[in-house]
């Protein structure tokens, strides 16, 4: 295959605020649906032969107006079940768990249909959706396989690909509506590209707004 493009779903009205947002199918804001427009452009020029695309609805808009035929809709690429923290800022948890880290100590317990998962349980989940890709194209042909989805679980994605470990997806930031792509060098996975976007000075939102937060 040629490269694995991953790419984020433009802004809700959570990632604005930055409440963690699993399950909660929350729609793309007008500049949300901006910037999944302006994703046409970045990949304009790729050879994309399959795209998956997580269930959410902000990730399944994302990848229609980006342009981007006939995704396949994939479960796996769900974004971290955040448990007990659905819809909670990491300030709101940081008032009673003033050390806590997503990355290493995971989630409060949720309800019985998302009781939350373990930096261990997403790092699993990741491998799987990297068998499948790589189950899925073919290593003959330089076409890329695209994945549309979510911030915490594409930073997982990027670690297990590297051979880094779950939390250590920790160190790659990735804003709404980028692009970002994986590729190797003489047979070793590196990063070719990260957190792509236009300059927000090209669709300016209608009034200022809370800068987002993870």
């Amino acid at each position: 295959m040629g490269e694995l493009i991953l790419i984020r779903h433009g802004e809700t009205e959570w990632s604005r605020s930055g409440q963690h947002t699993s399950y909660t199918d929350l729609p793309l804001t007008a500049f949300g649906e901006r910037q999944a427009r302006a994703l046409a452009p970045l990949l304009a020029d790729r050879r994309i032969a399959l795209t998956l695309v997580s269930p959410a609805v902000r990730a399944r808009r994302t990848a229609e107006l980006a342009g981007l035929a006939a995704p396949r809709i994939t479960p796996e690429l769900r974004e971290w079940d955040y448990g007990g923290y659905e819809g909670v800022t990491t300030e709101e948890i940081h008032r009673t768990r003033p050390e806590w880290n997503l990355w290493t100590d995971g989630v409060a317990p949720g309800p019985e249909a998302h009781p939350g998962e373990a930096p261990a349980e997403v790092g699993a989940r990741a491998d799987r959706m990297l068998a499948e890709v790589a189950e899925a194209a073919s290593r003959d042909t330089d076409e890329d396989v695209a994945l549309v989805a979510h911030s915490h679980f594409l930073r997982v994605l990027t670690a297990r690909y590297l051979g880094l470990t779950p939390a250590e997806g920790a160190l790659f930031q990735l804003a709404t509506g980028a692009v970002s792509r994986l590729g190797t060098e003489h047979g070793k996975p590196v990063i070719t590209a990260w957190n792509v976007t236009f300059p927000e000075s090209l669709f300016p939102r209608a009034v200022p707004e809370t800068p987002e937060r993870d």
